[in-house]
């Protein structure tokens, strides 16, 4: 066994079947995680903040090729155009019980139970012959994919018996403030207005208003050309910019605030109050330093950074440890310098199909 992703969750999912597309079979990929379930940890944090539809489009899924995506998969089951006329107006979004759907379908036919080994690795380091994980292998070709290094709650909040964090399960009091101008902030306003509760916005700035949660730019070859000409500070200014928050335009998401606003149920305020509950829809930190398995690789082999992020190649591979022969490989978040929107699962299939052809083109596969 020559190749290993480290991460259980959607990054690796996608990035697995990207492989197993490729031609490689369940015995030919370890995959090391602590969750059976690639969709775990994001079916938790839908659940908490009761997502109902996706923010990604028709190419939101975890297979190989962005055609044929959800929406083909939606007109099918539904006998219905409609969702491929959404699609061709980029206003298509499946809903979180037809991707989940998608994701256990894949789960049984592509063979990834028999490829899962349940553990945390805490360590990789660069051997003859590719990496170790925790020891094991060598394995000549390594992408990680760690996903999200931990909720994020400002310092000032921590310990406070009132906060909850968005992604973890709560109900909505009377007065309820919600900290954050994301998306998930955006979906908490409409939770805890919907459940009669009176709600105060409290954010650092106002939130961009775009449909994906980069530029639709960034996503195109084109886009990412210009990226990745930037020079090092430059790119983490921009990525600084592109990660801001934000959350769609739209009247789903305006009208039930402006008129909770013209109520007085709705209002904006510069700190937090006395609420008896409030809600940090503040997502999840950000950069290396805060993953340990990350961190650790960075110090040990003394990897270029660049601000939060680990200096990657345009196909998010580790340039210091890539070669002819062998690959280490970023996925989801950590990717950000290689894909703005690597969080995504567009972000998690670019970073997938970068490795397979590290992979492919490797002498001695």
């Amino acid at each position: 066994m020559s190749v290993a992703v480290v991460g259980s969750g959607l990054a690796g999912f996608t990035a697995y079947q990207t492989l197993r597309r490729g031609g490689l079979g369940p015995e030919q990929i370890a995959v090391f995680g602590t969750q059976d379930d690639p969709a775990g940890a994001w079916r938790r944090r839908a659940a908490a903040i009761r997502q109902r539809e996706m923010r990604s489009e028709s190419d939101g899924h975890c297979l190989a090729t962005s055609f044929p995506g959800l929406a083909v998969r939606s007109a099918l089951r539904r006998r219905s155009p409609a969702p491929l006329a959404a699609s061709l107006l980029d206003r298509f979004h499946p809903t979180v019980g037809e991707f989940l759907a998608h994701v256990e379908e894949l789960r049984e036919r592509s063979g990834w139970d028999r490829s899962l080994h349940g553990a945390r690795v805490e360590r990789v380091r660069a051997v003859d012959g590719g990496f170790e994980l925790d020891g094991q292998g060598p394995f000549r070709h390594v992408l990680l994919a760690p996903g999200h290094p931990g909720l994020n709650l400002p310092e000032e909040l921590r310990g406070d018996p009132r906060v909850v964090h968005a992604y973890e399960p709560h109900d909505y009091g009377s007065t309820v403030t919600v900290v954050g101008a994301g998306l998930a902030a955006a979906t908490e306003w409409l939770n805890a207005l919907a459940a009669g509760a009176e709600v105060i916005s409290v954010r650092r700035r106002e939130p961009l208003r775009r449909p994906l949660n980069v530029p639709r730019e960034y996503f195109s070859r084109r886009g990412l050309t210009g990226f990745h000409r930037l020079g090092a500070e430059e790119r983490t200014a921009r990525l600084r910019t592109l990660l801001a928050p934000s959350y769609p335009p739209g009247r789903r998401w305006d009208l039930p605030v402006v008129e909770a606003q013209r109520d007085g149920g709705f209002r904006v305020e510069e700190s937090v109050n006395g609420s008896r509950q409030v809600i940090c829809a503040t997502g999840f930190r950000r950069g290396f330093a805060h993953d340990p398995m990350l961190a650790r690789l960075v110090g040990e082999h003394e990897l270029p950074t660049a601000g939060e992020w680990i200096v990657l190649d345009p196909d998010a591979s580790v340039p210091a440890l890539t070669d002819s022969t062998r690959t280490l490989a970023l996925a989801g978040a950590p990717a950000q310098w290689a894909f703005p929107a690597a969080d995504t699962l567009a972000g998690a299939r670019y970073a997938a199909h970068g490795f397979f052809r590290r992979i492919a083109s490797c002498r001695t596969r």
